[in-house]
């Protein structure tokens, strides 16, 4: 009987292993995607280039942010087309 507990016990325990692998890779490119997405919209103010086609800068806010975090490259462009359309992503 302890050879089948065992066993079921190594069954369990590569589950868990299989489960936790692909939630951390899962996280890790999720966190590289925010990451690059607030870098983006950070560039895009830094070098001014909303000034080039007539706008203010895209206001840094918590919207904005999280838009971008959530969002990555993709959020990044949404909030560019918004900003250039005149909708305002503040509170």
């Amino acid at each position: 009987m302890s050879l089948l507990i065992a066993f079921l016990a190594l069954i369990l325990v590569v589950v868990v292993a299989f489960v936790l692998y692909r939630t951390v890779k899962s996280v890790t490119g999720l966190i590289i995607n925010a990451v690059v997405g607030v870098i983006l919209l950070w560039l895009i103010n830094l070098l001014g280039l909303m000034h080039l086609v007539g706008r203010p800068d895209i206001p840094i806010n918590l919207i904005t942010v999280l838009i971008c975090a959530v969002g990555g490259v993709f959020g990044v462009l949404v909030t560019v087309v918004l900003h250039l359309l005149g909708i305002s992503l503040t509170l």
